[in-house]
């Protein structure tokens, strides 16, 4: 817990009234990174359908295992996913009868409706595009989910402001939804709504390996190329102009019923880097009078960063001059900022905050994923698995320095 900040209720409270003073105020883009495929949400109906032959043995397994996640499961919860009203429409399209398939056991044939391009297609849907909660009146995709939330606070009270990084392949599909939708999402929040999109380089992608560690190829026996990791949209991000950016993942949404937490803490993030930013300006000004500047100044600054921006510098520095130590506080403090929300570690795959030391024996909070520990390393390895938390890409930022 070393180096996370929790709130008491008067703090937060602060925190979203000084956010809610300034939106209005501020240029604000919500961005929603939206190059993922959904392909890993449906790997276990994937290796049902490759594998299922239908014979008296495998339906008995398929019987037995009635485990939460399991493909018996899936077929019992059928009626309950948001996609099956428009799984019952494709199949009606080709005269087949979704009731009477289950009912039949037809278990292939309704996979290969929801898989290939014979129905949904969800093998070659981007997860933005998947129907993801169901209203009363209504389906809502996860890209839609993101057009109410932003509604909700990345607005100026006139226009609602989101930038969606996709594959290139997937933009006309975006847009297409886009256009069917903006006008009711418009009327409904009395906001207009302007929608962006990049692409994620092709020169981030990475290799895909199977089980044995091998190269993945496709029929042509070229490798297959997965787009990158959200690291790999750093330039997107620094390609935007607004004064503030909230960071969340396409597939991070909660229905209605749940969004009021969410934007309660998307808030609560929102003013914590307003407050901070302030206070990191008022330094740099403080910092740019080289001649007004006192010990009592530099002494202040110090402990400010040391105590709110996570650095903790090496042991026994001492500056040359105050010059130079001047110059080694403007370096700390004139650099853009980032807010992140964390959340308990229950084992999710994934980053966590830690403390991490540089080569200049200074040490930095950092978020840190498994890949860039060394788990061979034992003690590493237990630091990594016995962390608090979890960073579930739950971020504010601003791209401008002083």
């Amino acid at each position: 817990k070393n180096g996370t900040h929790g709130l008491k209720d008067e703090q937060a409270n602060e925190f979203i009234r000084i956010f809610e003073d300034r939106m209005n105020s501020l240029k604000i883009v919500k961005m929603v990174p939206a190059s993922g495929s959904a392909s890993r949400m449906f790997k276990t109906l994937n290796t049902f359908f490759n594998t299922y032959t239908g014979s008296d043995e495998d339906y008995l397994k398929f019987r037995q295992d009635k485990e939460p996640g399991s493909i018996f499961s899936f077929f019992e919860k059928l009626k309950e996913f948001p996609f099956y009203p428009h799984l019952k429409e494709a199949l009606y399209k080709d005269r087949l009868d979704l009731d009477k398939l289950l009912w039949k056991n037809q278990l292939l044939e309704i996979l290969e409706y929801i898989l290939t391009p014979k129905g949904l297609n969800y093998n070659a849907t981007p997860k933005g595009l998947i129907d993801f909660h169901i209203y009363s009146d209504h389906i809502r995709t996860a890209a839609e989910e993101h057009l109410v939330e932003a509604a909700l606070y990345a607005n100026d009270g006139k226009e609602a402001h989101i930038h969606f990084t996709v594959s290139e392949e997937h933009i006309g599909k975006f847009k297409a939804l886009m256009k069917s939708v903006l006008k009711n999402y418009q009327k409904e929040f009395n906001l207009k709504y302007d929608i962006t999109y990049s692409v994620q380089s092709p020169a981030t992608d990475t290799v895909s390996l199977d089980m044995e560690g091998n190269l993945v190829r496709d029929n042509e026996g070229n490798i297959v190329f997965r787009p990158g990791g959200h690291g790999a949209l750093i330039h997107n991000l620094n390609d935007l102009k607004e004064d503030l950016i909230f960071i969340k993942n396409i597939d991070n949404v909660a229905p209605d019923r749940s969004k009021a937490d969410t934007v309660k803490f998307k808030k609560i993030l929102a003013g914590v880097l307003l407050k901070t930013q302030n206070q990191i300006f008022n330094y740099m000004k403080i910092l740019s009078k080289k001649n007004s500047i006192t010990d009592e100044n530099l002494n202040e600054i110090e402990q400010y960063i040391y105590n709110h921006l996570g650095y903790k510098p090496k042991e026994g520095l001492v500056h040359a001059d105050r010059k130079e130590r001047v110059a080694y506080l403007k370096q700390l403090l004139d650099r853009p900022l980032r807010v992140c929300g964390m959340v308990k570690n229950e084992g999710e795959p994934g980053g966590g905050p830690f403390w991490v030391e540089d080569n200049e024996h200074a040490t930095r909070l950092m978020i840190v994923e498994s890949a860039q520990v060394n788990l061979k390393d034992r003690n590493q390895k237990k630091i990594f698995t016995q962390s608090t938390h979890f960073n579930p890409v739950y971020i504010v930022c601003s791209t401008y320095n002083y």
